[in-house]
């Protein structure tokens, strides 16, 4: 018989944090905390398997499930002394779901399960505290309703809000037991207004209620758009944990608190957390109430007049530094933890590896090899590749004059501007059509995860630290300013009023991540500066990876750009976007409109000096590394205008006859030009094309060598070769080119002539190609396009659709598509290596920045991948971590 349950606390567990893809990461922790002997409430987890059961058979559980809760929740009154449903003596647990991944607030939680109107007097009896029981059964209505019966938060936010005005409260603290009776019945009636049947009583009815709302909250909206982003299995499932319940709203003694065993922000080593005194989980994490700092350099820090836990509850906060101390030692990692004081008592709910900035995980990485806990292998394998996007982008310029208009907490750094937006689907909408918008709200939820990853940074009037906009995002690199209370947010207007200020809709405001402050207007931004624990890693990573890191660049700004984040080379150089510069495109256009070889070898004549000086720029900056230059790829039609207007005004401008353009234009034009005359093919009609870019090539090497000294190498690439005599042919040609300039300058170029795969029957027939080429790219912007007969322009109008339905588990054109395109890379490798031994191979598709399409290219044994120059670092980390993934 399958085992679908495993017990934890108590003395004993079923499981332990290796069973973290069965119990999820929470379940897994538990376990282990338990086993530690650490306080943890006991409880019991409904497995993976249980939620992967569920969806393949159309929601139904396993036929043997019941009976096995049933002894689990047996087993775990023994260990309380409590019986769950019973109005003198009851057990209360809380429903939480755990996934192997972490995923903060995107699925449900229900906690204080298992009351109503008799358990709940039960509860005041044993607790001596009506108040407490009382809060506690409103929280619960308020929750389940919620997440079960999909009764919205905002009906009883509502009702206690107007039930508080009435009276002149401002605090849910100062409601007695006897006005929570009434919000209670106001609650309860609520609930049969929306539904037509009165909230469930019977505890076993609700707690069956709460694992099904668990279960299918993983694929409700929010969890799925989630997954997308992180790339997380929908297989995968959650776990849901059950657990006896601990109450930290139980007066003054008692509290609730999230903690970091060092700073997520920074990384700093020090305790960093918020807690509340009489309160329950939520009330942190969803920014109800502003917490209070967990310590008193915390406190100071911040100048919050609040008392820190250290000195309200020092006796458990030593107990809790003490935990603190024993997990990050355990897990060898920094930890986020959740935790209770119920009456004094210490209880842990959860720990897990926390979520954390670039630059804290650097930092934590870097520090933690200092401190002996970790190697620098595991230390280049704790950083998240795609995170250290957060640290190559600029910041705000420190010699502006800011103008600052609210300031909050400091939630997650960086800095952006961007038109201020106050909902996340008109935040999504403007951004999908290329506007930067800050998303601007009182507070987040679960529900607003779309618009928060369409923002360029997110602003809060409510929350602390760590509140769900902090949390989510810091994990996906937003800037966050969080708990900025002086703004004052009105949503029917599409305005927020700050120190005396109003800002509408649509105005430009720039948020500072890193002091929390929200600035009018467009802030300057300065270029980040990589040093300190940034070089340490990428010394590490550099130390352990195989392949090289080369760009994607063509202009000298980016090559230096590369340059200085550690390219190794150039892996792509377009040199049809050198042909539009405004200095040139009428000699294009000239050389496009002559009517015979000897008009375009003129026109040529003219742009020949102009490449060259722009090949020799590059050489200059690379040195002796291996520069890769495309010969011109697009059809010659891009580089004319096409409307009578465009027409006239490219005449005007450059004395070339209109009628001529526009007749050459529709000459040009093709049905299909991704698949029409371009690439190589333009090299056969025309090769006197291919002939000028060699030669400007060939004579910007011999200028670079003569002065400096350096040799300049360089791999020159034949675009969108099907057949073998393509290459050949054009290889001749410029062989023929280099011999010419080297016995007109004297100098020898050093250079390899080969060719793009991006056609299949060029990955098919990679042996015959190889005998020509002495060295393959993979194109595969082109080689997924051509693969799966999909243009890269217009795809995007349906492959949301394809997400969604699973037909694609990731756009093909950000991930390597490695069933298929992946296949013929790998065909292509074997057959051209085997034609050619030392045939150098790499990719320089969009492709060679994403960290799974990389260790895909380590995997097939690639030389090198290819980006564009800000995702070098993110390559050059992920081919670390790929080849040491490898080892083994």
């Amino acid at each position: 018989m399958a085992k679908w349950v495993y017990a934890f606390g108590g003395g004993t567990s079923d499981g332990d944090r290796d069973d973290k893809n069965l119990l999820g990461g929470k379940g897994a922790n538990l376990a282990e905390m338990a086993k530690l002997g650490l306080p943890v409430p006991p409880g019991f987890t409904l497995t993976t398997a249980v939620c992967t059961a569920f969806y393949e058979n159309d929601r139904q559980y396993p036929a043997d499930l019941n009976d096995q809760v049933e002894d689990a929740l047996k087993a775990l009154e023994a260990k309380v002394g409590k019986t769950f449903g019973d109005p003198a003596n009851p057990l209360l647990v809380s429903v939480r779901s755990g996934a192997r991944a972490s995923m903060p607030g995107m699925m449900d939680t229900v906690l204080n399960l298992g009351l109503n109107d008799e358990t709940a007097e039960g509860l005041a009896k044993l607790s001596g505290d009506r108040r407490f029981a009382l809060d506690s059964y409103r929280r619960f209505i308020t929750m389940y309703s919620d997440v079960v019966l999909g009764v919205s938060h905002s009906t009883f936010e509502e009702i206690l809000e107007t039930f508080k005005e009435d009276r002149d409260y401002s605090l849910d603290t100062e409601v007695t037991a006897e006005e929570w009776e009434e919000v209670i019945a106001e609650y309860k009636q609520a609930v049969e207004d929306a539904l037509g049947k009165p909230f469930p009583t019977d505890p076993r009815d609700q707690l069956w209620g709460a694992i099904g709302a668990v279960f299918g909250s993983w694929m409700n909206d929010r969890a799925i758009t989630y997954r997308r982003m992180y790339d997380i299995p929908a297989s995968w499932g959650t776990a849901v944990n059950v657990q006896a319940m601990v109450f930290g709203n139980m007066g003054d003694t008692s509290a609730t608190g999230v903690a970091f065993t060092r700073d997520p922000s920074t990384g700093e080593r020090g305790y960093y957390g918020e807690f509340l005194i009489n309160a329950q989980g939520e009330d942190v994490v969803a920014g109800i109430r502003t917490p209070q700092c967990l310590t008193e350099s915390m406190r100071a820090k911040f100048d919050d007049p609040a008392p820190s836990m250290e000195t309200a509850l020092p006796d458990v906060y030593a107990q809790l530094v003490d935990v603190f101390d024993k997990l990050e030692k355990h897990y060898r990692d920094m930890q986020d933890i959740e935790f209770t004081v119920e009456q004094g008592r210490l209880w842990m709910l959860q720990t897990r590896n926390g979520k954390r900035t670039a630059k804290a995980a650097l930092k934590i990485a870097v520090e933690m090899v200092e401190e002996g806990l970790i190697t620098e292998e595991e230390a280049v394998l704790r950083v998240d590749p795609g995170q250290l996007d957060q640290l190559l982008h600029p910041t705000i310029d420190a010699d502006y004059k800011r103008d600052v208009i609210a300031k909050g907490l400091p939630a997650s750094p960086g800095a952006a501007s961007g038109k201020a937006v106050f909902d996340s689907d008109e935040a999504e909408q403007l951004a999908a059509l290329g506007e930067k918008v800050i998303l601007v709200r009182v507070e987040t939820s679960p529900e607003d995860i779309h618009g928060m990853h369409a923002a360029q940074a997110i602003v809060t009037a409510r929350g602390g630290m760590t509140s769900h906009a902090a949390v989510v995002a810091r994990g996906m690199g937003r800037p966050c300013v969080s708990g900025a209370g002086e703004i004052k947010i009105n949503a029917a207007d599409k305005t927020f009023t700050a120190r005396g200020r109003t800002i509408t809709q649509g105005e430009i405001i720039t948020v500072d991540g890193a002091t929390g402050e929200v600035l009018a207007g467009e802030a300057p931004m300065i270029k980040p500066e990589l040093t300190g624990d940034f070089a340490s890693l990428m010394v590490w990573a550099d130390k352990a990876r195989r392949m090289k890191v080369r760009t994607n660049a063509e202009t000298p700004a980016d090559v230096q750009t590369a340059r200085e984040f550690g390219a190794e080379g150039i892996g792509l150089c377009r040199t049809e976007h050198m042909f539009f510069d405004a200095d040139r495109i009428a000699a294009v256009r000239e050389m496009i409109l002559a009517t015979d070889q000897t008009g375009r070898i003129k026109a040529l004549t003219k742009i020949l000096p102009m490449q060259r000086d722009d090949f020799a720029e590059i050489f200059r900056i690379m040195e002796d590394r291996p520069c890769t230059i495309r010969l011109l790829d697009p059809p010659l039609h891009e580089f004319l205008p096409h409307s009578e207007e465009d027409v006239k005004a490219v005449a005007e401008a450059t004395g070339l006859p209109a009628d001529q353009l526009l007749a050459r234009a529709r000459d040009l034009n093709e049905t299909n030009p991704m698949l029409g005359h371009r690439g190589c093919r333009l090299g056969i009609t025309y090769p006197e094309i291919y002939e000028m870019q060699a030669r400007a090539i060939f004579e910007a090497q011999a200028l670079v060598e003569k002065e400096t000294g350096v040799k300049p190498v360089a791999e020159i690439m034949v675009p969108l070769v099907a057949v073998p005599k393509e290459l050949e042919i054009l290889k001749v040609r410029i062989e023929a080119v280099a011999a010419a300039v080297a016995e007109e300058t004297g100098v020898a170029p050093v250079y390899l002539t080969g060719t793009m795969i991006e056609l299949p029957r060029a990955a098919l027939r990679a042996g015959d190609i190889a005998r020509s080429a002495e060295f393959f790219s993979f194109g595969t912007n082109d080689l997924t396009q051509t693969t799966f007969g999909l243009s890269r322009d217009d795809a995007g109008k349906f492959l949301g659709d394809y997400l969604e339905a699973g037909i694609f588990e990731k756009d093909p054109f950000v991930s390597i598509d490695q069933d298929g395109v992946g296949d013929l890379i790998k065909i292509g490798v074997e057959r051209g290596r085997a034609a050619r031994g030392g045939l150098k191979l790499g990719i320089c598709g969009e492709h060679g920045g994403d960290p799974a399409s990389i260790r895909f290219c380590e995997g097939a044994g690639l030389d090198y991948v290819s980006c564009s120059p800000y995702r070098v670092p993110i390559a050059r980390l992920a081919a670390a971590q790929a080849a040491l993934e490898a080892k083994g």
